[in-house]
């Protein structure tokens, strides 16, 4: 018998080498190509400041960069012992007294938190989290009276977290404010806001994200509903960041889980042949330009859930390795990404010459994971 339970064990060892070994030969990428590649992308934007980045230090924009900067700092770290980008994260917040933005509810000006509250987990110097701290205390303790309903055009929708970006934005902040202190008013507020925003974006028959309540009933030129492909990117890509602060057992961690596999599952059917997601998820066809930002925060997500074995590797690592092909072609020489959505611009015309921070962002967040799927 204990012969036989021994053949068994080996067999099934075996099997295991085989798997293993099939799947790694379905990743044409290697862990030093690819930790390459980031380094690359990343000391481009670092010396070039001004190319994709006309806005201040602790906008939403940068604060995408940054949190793929604080990834790709920790990857550098652990693995050449290089602390250069953590030491590039902190002169931006000494500099900027870790402030956030303006706006007292917007989660656009909160989004820089994410990266305060990790780099106070690395070095523990409290006055990093003095600002983050004073704003989400004083938003919990007196909640926005506007309601998702409004005319998107007033100023007062924008205090609840009425367009699909947002939840990228905000509720890893709260997320990591409760994990980091174990006080339940953060996360009571985030399932709070975030389940209202999903109720009222969230469209439950393509089992995808509006993003903002302009877009409801509008359609595209093929007659399809809108979808934009960053924004449900965004969406992802909090999920991801949710996901990741929340520990293991947390009994709040259902619902992000369930809703992270359902948009994944439907994101991953609407990739491009060319290995991108456009700008419309629905009408690729009238958006060809290749897009990295929508991409990039969709590699990201993908491969976070294949790592963490939410998603099947083998349903979805080809849709990965499409998509971070696709980065990477649209990388230059130099480490300049290019084919990012500008804020605001029409997204038919989008050229091999337009950057913006939050793809370079996005780019790096997704670099993380497949350095892990990597060879």
């Amino acid at each position: 018998m204990k012969k036989k339970n021994y053949i068994y064990k080996v067999w099934g060892t075996a099997l295991g080498v085989l798997f293993s070994i099939a799947v790694s030969a379905q990743v044409p990428f290697t862990k030093v190509e690819t930790k390459n590649m980031m380094r690359k992308v990343a000391d481009w934007q670092i010396a070039n400041p001004g190319a994709g980045n006309e806005h201040d230090d602790v906008s939403w924009t940068n604060a995408a960069l940054y949190m793929g900067m604080i990834d790709w700092a920790e990857l550098s770290e652990r693995e050449d012992q290089y602390d250069f980008y953590y030491q590039w994260l902190m002169r931006m917040g000494n500099r900027n007294q870790y402030q956030l933005g303006k706006w007292m509810y917007h989660a656009d000006f909160i989004a820089v938190a994410q990266v305060y509250i990790d780099l106070y987990k690395k070095y523990g110097k409290e006055r990093i989290l003095w600002p983050t701290l004073a704003r989400t205390d004083w938003v919990i303790a007196h909640p926005s009276s506007s309601t998702l309903e409004l005319d998107y055009g007033r100023a007062e929708t924008l205090d609840r977290w009425s367009w699909c970006d947002a939840l990228f934005m905000a509720p890893p902040v709260y997320a990591k404010l409760y994990a980091l202190t174990g006080d339940k008013r953060y996360i009571d507020f985030m399932n709070r806001e975030y389940k209202a925003t999903y109720d009222f974006l969230f469209d439950k028959d393509e089992k995808l994200f509006y993003r903002d309540c302009r877009y409801f009933g509008k359609k595209e030129a093929n007659g399809q509903k809108v979808f934009w492909g960053r924004g449900n990117g965004w969406v992802l890509g909090g999920l991801c960041e949710i996901l990741q602060a929340l520990p293991a057992k947390d009994k709040n961690r259902s619902f992000y889980e369930e809703l992270f596999v359902t948009l994944s599952t439907r994101i991953a059917e609407l990739q491009s042949a060319d290995g991108y997601w456009h700008a419309s998820l629905l009408d690729p066809a009238s958006y060809p330009s290749p897009e990295t930002s929508a991409t990039g925060f969709i590699v990201y997500a993908l491969a976070y859930g294949i790592n963490e074995g939410l998603l099947e590797k083998e349903a979805f690592l080809p849709v990965v390795v499409k998509g971070w092909q696709a980065m990477l072609d649209a990388v230059e020489p130099n480490g300049k990404l290019g084919y990012v959505q500008p804020i605001g611009a029409d997204p038919r015309k989008v050229t091999r010459s337009m950057t913006e921070v939050y793809g370079v962002g996005a780019f790096l967040l997704a670099g993380n994971q497949v350095y892990k799927l990597a060879r």
